[in-house]
C-alpha cells in the first residue's frame, strides 16, 4: 500500500488522505482548508490526483474540514461511492448546502469560479451510502471498517485493511465522556500496524471538563447580574447540542436565572432535528432520560430563531439575554451581527466554547484584540472575554495517548496530523517517549510506502 498526505499535514484543517493498492485507490476524508477566511484559496487548486481514478471515499465525520471538498471532487469527475455512518451522511448534506453560498462569495472575492454548486451537493448525496459501525465494507482489495470516534454524533475511526496490513485513521477523536454520545472505541484487539492520528489538542489538557457546567453557570449568573448579553459563538454541530443539553439541566433545576435564551442559527436548528432522529447513537444515560419524558433539547425560555426577521427581533428583547449563534470561530453567520452590536459594552460577555483557528476572528478576540473589524467596521472589544476548554469535542493530549496505548504492541509507526505544528510536535514527542512508538509529522505531499 501507499499512503499520501494531501491535506491535514501540519495543519488543523483540510484532511485528505489517499491510499493506493495494486487494485484500487481510495480516499479518507476530503476536507476544506480553512484559515483567516472560511475557505483558503488553496481549495480552488486542482486535486493532486485524478478524481475519476478514485474508487471510493470514506468519511470520518461531517465537519466541513473533513467533507468540504467532496462536491468539488464530484464536479471534477469522481464517480465512486462515498461511505460514512448514516448520521454523518445526513449532517454533511445540510452542512455542505449551507456552505455553498459562503464559498461562492469568497470565490467572487478571490476572482475564482465557484468551488461547487448546489447541484454538485445533490449529486454527491446520490453517491453517498450510510453504513453501520463494525460492518466491513469490501472495495476492490480493500476492507474498511468504521468504529465510533466519540467526537460528534456518527463520527468514525476508519480502519483500512489491504495487502495484509491495517491503517487506522482517527479522524477527530472525542473528548470522552461526552454528555450525549457514546465514548471513543478502543483500538485494543484490532492489531493496527499504522495509525494516522489527529493532534488538535496535542499539546493541551482539558482541565475543566468536570467543571464546565459550573463554569457556564457562573458566567451566566455574572452576566445576568450586570444586565448584559452573553454571546456564545458555537459550532452548529455538536457544540450547540451539548450546550442545549446542559442549559436544559441548569434551567430545569433552577440553577440559573430565568432569561431569554436564543439559538440563532438556522443550521443548528436543522441539525438538532437530525439529532432527534438518531437517538440510538446517544449514550445509555441520555436514552434513559428521554424515555423518562425529558425533552433534552427544549426548555422554558428557549427560542429558536429560524427566520431572518426572528433573528433581527432579538435586538428588541431587553437584556439580560443569552445568544448562541454560528459560526464557532466567528468567521461568518449570525454571530457577527451580535458581536458588532454587543462587543463594545463592558456589561456584556463573549464566551468561546470551541477551538479557535489561527487568524480567525474568534482567535483574535480570545487573544486580547482591543479592536476587531466586522463587516468593514472597526468594533472595540470592551466586553468580558471568557473561554471554557472543557466543551471541546476533541480529545486532549492525555486522551490521545490513552487511545493509542492499547495498540502499542502492534503499531509500527504513527503519523501525527490535523494540528498546528506546535501541537503535532508535542504529541509526537509524547508518543515516542512514553509509548516507544516511532512517530512522524508528515508534510503535505509526503508519500509513505506501507
Amino acid at each position: 500500500m501507499r499512503l499520501t498526505f494531501h491535506g491535514g499535514a501540519k495543519s488543523v484543517t483540510g484532511a485528505n488522505y489517499l491510499v493506493e493498492s495494486g487494485q484500487a485507490n481510495i480516499l479518507v476524508d476530503c476536507g476544506l482548508i480553512q484559515g483567516g477566511y472560511y475557505c483558503d484559496k488553496r481549495n480552488f487548486e486542482p486535486f493532486p490526483y485524478e478524481p475519476d481514478k478514485i474508487s471510493a471515499a470514506f468519511i470520518t465525520h461531517a465537519h466541513i474540514d473533513h467533507t468540504g471538498r467532496l462536491p468539488k471532487l464530484i464536479k471534477d469527475g469522481f464517480k465512486g461511492t462515498v461511505y460514512s455512518t448514516p448520521p454523518t451522511r445526513e449532517f454533511a448534506g445540510l452542512l455542505l448546502a449551507d456552505s455553498e453560498s459562503i464559498l461562492n462569495k469568497e470565490a467572487q472575492r478571490e476572482n475564482h469560479a465557484p468551488l461547487y454548486g448546489i447541484d454538485d451537493v445533490q449529486k454527491l448525496m446520490t453517491q453517498w451510502q450510510g453504513v453501520s459501525y463494525r460492518k466491513p465494507i469490501e472495495e476492490k482489495g480493500f476492507k474498511i471498517t468504521l468504529y465510533d470516534a466519540g467526537h460528534i454524533l456518527g463520527s468514525s475511526v476508519v480502519v483500512v485493511e489491504s495487502e495484509g496490513k491495517k491503517i487506522a485513521f482517527s479522524g477527530d477523536l472525542g473528548n470522552s465522556p461526552s454528555p450525549i454520545i457514546m465514548p471513543t472505541e478502543s483500538l485494543e484487539e484490532l492489531d493496527i500496524d499504522y495509525c494516522v492520528i489527529e493532534s488538535t489538542y496535542g499539546d493541551r489538557f482539558h482541565e475543566d471538563v468536570d467543571k464546565r457546567k459550573g463554569i457556564l453557570e457562573n458566567i451566566i449568573e455574572a452576566t445576568v447580574k450586570t444586565g448584559g448579553v452573553l454571546m456564545i459563538p458555537a459550532f452548529a454541530m455538536e457544540r450547540t447540542q451539548q450546550l442545549l443539553f446542559e442549559l436544559n439541566e441548569l434551567v430545569e433545576n433552577g440553577r440559573i436565572p430565568r432569561v431569554p435564551i436564543f439559538i440563532d442559527s438556522p443550521l443548528a436548528i436543522k441539525l438538532t432535528a437530525v439529532y432527534r432522529e438518531y437517538r440510538s447513537y446517544f449514550n445509555p444515560e441520555v436514552r434513559d432520560l428521554i424515555k423518562s419524558g425529558d425533552d433534552i433539547f427544549n426548555f422554558r425560555g428557549l427560542k429558536m430563531t429560524l427566520a431572518t426577521e426572528e433573528s433581527k427581533a432579538i435586538n428588541e428583547v431587553p437584556s439580560p439575554k443569552i445568544i448562541i449563534a454560528g459560526s464557532g470561530m466567528s468567521q461568518g453567520g449570525r454571530i457577527l451581527h451580535h458581536e458588532r452590536r454587543y462587543l463594545s459594552d463592558p456589561k456584556n460577555t463573549i464566551l468561546f466554547v470551541g477551538y479557535q483557528a489561527k487568524n480567525s476572528l474568534g482567535r483574535k478576540i480570545l487573544e486580547g484584540a482591543k479592536i476587531v473589524k466586522i463587516f468593514g467596521e472597526e468594533v472595540p472589544v470592551n466586553c468580558r472575554v471568557e473561554a471554557i476548554g472543557g466543551y471541546s469535542a476533541h480529545a486532549d493530549q492525555a486522551q490521545l495517548l490513552n487511545w493509542l496505548k492499547p495498540a502499542r504492541k502492534t503499531l509500527k509507526k504513527v503519523f501525527v496530523v490535523q494540528g498546528e505544528e506546535e501541537a503535532s510536535a508535542a504529541l509526537l514527542r509524547k508518543i515516542h517517549d512514553e509509548l516507544a512508538i516511532e512517530a512522524v509529522a508528515p508534510n503535505v505531499g509526503d508519500v509513505i510506502e506501507i
